[in-house]
């Protein structure tokens, strides 16, 4: 096995990888043909989907999902036999320049490495090329209207999602540089985009209750080491996921470094691999080292 991957990781090695980062319906699959020309990329990662050349190449649309859970999945890369054959195509295809698109760099880091990519060179974040204004219009954009976009021509969507698709809209944006807020004056260019509507956006979020995250924390932690022991869970959440905090106990003359870092990962991993929403954080907070049953008297 590790030699695929290294014979995987030597075949990507030419590729030059950058990311563009934003909260969800902030706009990022529209800018990301802007970014893209900035930097002279050809392909973009979005939403489960390898684009091209503004063509559908390989993947599957996150957007098609009926759920929300569903979505994030597809996005991530979760499912093994989808990111096989996105790998495969861009083995095939010797791109050299790539964006991917994520609402955290966590994700955009993940998305690389399940693909085995390399990771991220840049990291852009929306704030960089878009006003305050012409994000909150995209927000409200998504929340009033569920509208979502793939950042391709509409005759592309319309020939592999049909089913989602709802209109195409063109925007012409100054040609000046896309870092620069002041976009007034120079030549233009003339941006399509798909506008689609997923079921998941007519149905609203699907959320994990904080009942239930607690409880797959504790038994996490139980599988990891039944010798810590939680003492408290606070869950906090946003546009992007989830952040735990976790309290514990754990044993006298425990190394505490690695047996923090371990939980922290074994939590991430299982609770995202089993529900499909994205663990942004997960803090341990040591409330009490206790001696072990034989040590007491």
């Amino acid at each position: 096995m590790s030699g695929l991957v290294d014979k995987l990781l030597q075949t990507f090695r030419h590729i030059q990888v950058y990311a563009l980062v934003g909260e969800s319906g902030t706009g990022k699959s529209f800018r990301s043909k802007l970014l893209a020309e900035e930097y002279g990329i050809h392909a973009i990662i979005d939403d489960g989907l390898l684009i091209q050349d503004e063509k559908i190449v390989a993947g599957r649309s996150a957007k098609r999902e009926k759920t929300y859970m569903g979505a994030v999945r597809v996005a991530l890369f979760d499912d093994k036999e989808h990111r096989d054959s996105v790998a495969k195509v861009l083995r095939k295809t010797h791109i050299k320049k790539i964006l991917l698109l994520g609402t955290s760099e966590k994700m955009v880091m993940k998305i690389a490495m399940r693909l085995q990519l390399p990771q991220p060179q840049k990291i852009i974040h929306i704030e960089e090329i878009a006003t305050k204004e012409e994000i909150e219009k995209a927000i409200k954009s998504r929340q009033v209207e569920g509208k979502h976009v793939i950042p391709v021509p509409s005759i592309e969507v319309k020939r592999n999602y049909p089913q989602i698709f709802s209109s195409s809209l063109r925007d012409f944006f100054s040609r000046k540089n896309i870092f620069s807020k002041n976009k007034t004056g120079g030549s233009g260019k003339l941006i399509e985009k798909s506008i689609v509507q997923p079921e998941f956006s007519k149905k609203g979020r699907v959320e994990i209750s904080e009942a239930a995250l607690t409880q797959m924390t504790m038994h996490c932690v139980n599988e990891c080491d039944p010798d810590v022991k939680v003492k408290k869970i606070s869950i906090k959440t946003d546009s992007r996921g989830y952040r735990l905090l976790v309290t514990v106990d754990v044993p006298f003359g425990t190394q505490l470094t690695g047996k923090v870092h371990r939980l922290q990962q074994y939590i991430i991993d299982k609770i995202e691999s089993y529900t499909g929403i994205l663990i942004e954080e997960v803090s341990i907070i040591i409330d009490k080292i206790s001696r072990t049953p034989t040590e007491k008297k």
